[in-house]
């Protein structure tokens, strides 16, 4: 339900309570993000008429709402854009918009007590909260500015208007109230370098999109079964395998195909197995993994492959800190086979399965067979196993519930670009010798004149 509430201090938490709880029944279904808005201590908010009960808030009405606020609000615009938001994380970890007292928003939570007119879009439809930022630009005539919370400390804020992005991470499962928390203490940091600084500002809490999007099923109607059968389903996207720490999820996987490849020495035939079916689903075990500071080893436990009972697949991970880049580095040292009980076969993966330690790796194709990656050990794991995974995506560090920004195995220059540059030089070369060949022409030093005395050539006897 989207609804405007400009609230004062004394009737903050009677008026919520209702609200949310209504905003719930919409938002659980169609997966709604809020948006809360309030304005330094010593500045109001406009009042704002009520919009139709049961609406969500569509662009334009956003951006009518925003410009008559910012029409007497302070000019300085922070804004909290988070990736992931939905009314659930108010009401199931409290403490801004609940009435739990230990909630993760203990910062935000004092703002709104403290603020006389917040401001409270509960429904923004999907998709409108990333307008924000550039409704927010039209309004106030200035570009936005997305900074952090050390830069902000030394930038200087004289300058009216302004538009300060601050992004926030968001992260699903048992790490969100820790994430939200943190985010609470990055806004109460900056909220503390504004009233240090003497700034007036004009606050929005909001983020990309929902966190939490619930399908309502109750909505279809009987004939539309008879429709969905004539239709092929669209094939889902297979979760990556994930391996909890102790501090949350430290270990991502992901591949389109794991294949595997024996051969016995007595036979040259090559049997081949794709893992992934038993990898993603269901979930493999990993019996075995774990993860530091600067190692991380993730397991993959199979039974009964290639005729072997047990079977494992170990991806071995360091991170490094390397002078030149002055950053540190994940590299995947090896890649392990374990079977018949004991037996091992490793890859050498560090020679081009690198990336920087804040990102994953991505690779389309990772093999031992032709252009490697992955080095055996010894001859006689290379007479004996290949491997070969496509859309392979790994990462061992640094790791907030989904993959980080990928960096791809894919060098610069590809065969398609050292053919045309090599195809380049070779019309630049043929066009030089052809200058150089006219640049080389010279013209007779004498001409016949008809006029004149005949030219004599001798003839000897």
């Amino acid at each position: 339900m989207a609804e405007v509430n400009m609230l004062n201090k004394s009737s903050l938490s009677m008026t919520l309570s209702p609200l949310l709880f209504a905003c719930l029944l919409i938002s659980c279904c169609y997966g709604q993000v809020p948006l809360v808005m309030w304005a330094s201590e010593g500045n109001t908010l406009p009042s704002l008429d009520r919009p139709t009960v049961g609406k969500m808030m569509s662009v334009d009405q956003v951006k009518s709402i925003l410009t008559s606020a910012l029409a007497t609000a302070p000019h300085t615009v922070l804004l909290f854009l988070q990736d992931k938001l939905s009314m659930e994380d108010f009401t199931v970890y409290g403490g801004v918009l609940g009435d739990k007292e230990d909630g993760a928003f203990p910062n935000l939570q004092a703002c709104l007590k403290v603020a006389s007119s917040p401001l409270v879009l509960p429904s923004l439809a999907r998709g409108v909260a990333a307008e924000v930022p550039a409704l927010l630009q039209d309004s106030l005539g200035t570009s936005p500015l997305y900074t952090d919370l050390s830069s902000l400390a030394q930038q200087s804020l004289a300058s009216d208007p302004a538009l300060l992005v601050i992004g926030l991470p968001y992260s699903s499962g048992p790490q969100t109230k820790k994430v939200l928390h943190q985010n609470d203490e990055i806004i109460g940091k900056v909220l503390q370098i504004m009233k240090t600084k003497n700034v007036p500002y004009t606050a929005i809490y909001t983020g990309l999109q929902p966190s939490r999007v619930i399908e309502d099923t109750s909505v279809i109607i009987e004939p539309l079964v008879s429709r969905s059968l004539l239709q092929s389903p669209e094939p889902g996207v297979k979760p990556p395998v994930v391996f909890n720490g102790t501090q949350g999820p430290c270990i991502l996987l992901w591949a389109d195909s794991l294949n595997v490849s024996f051969s016995r020495a007595s036979d040259s035939q090559w049997i081949t197995v794709d893992l992934a079916p038993l990898t993603f689903t269901p979930a493999v075990s990993l019996t075995g993994s774990s993860c530091s500071d600067n190692s991380s080893v993730l397991v993959l436990n199979y039974n009964n492959v290639l005729g072997f009972t047990t079977f494992t697949l170990t991806f071995v991970m360091t991170k490094r800190y390397f002078p030149v880049s002055a950053r540190n580095w994940t590299l995947v040292e090896q890649v392990r086979l374990g079977y018949d009980g004991g037996q091992t076969a490793t890859f050498n993966g560090s020679r081009g399965i690198y990336s920087p330690a804040e990102y994953s790796f991505h690779c389309q194709m990772v093999s031992s067979n032709r252009d490697p990656l992955l080095v055996p050990h010894n001859s006689t794991v290379a007479e004996m196993w290949r491997v070969q995974f496509t859309d392979f995506q790994i990462q061992g560090f640094n790791v907030t519930g989904n993959f980080s920004y990928a960096s791809d195995c894919a060098g610069f220059f590809t065969p398609g670009i050292w053919m045309g540059l090599l195809t380049s030089l070779l019309m630049v070369l043929i066009l030089t010798y052809g200058l150089h060949m006219i640049m080389q022409l010279r013209t007779m030093d004498r001409f016949q004149d008809p006029k004149g005395p005949s030219i004599s050539v001798p003839l000897s006897e």
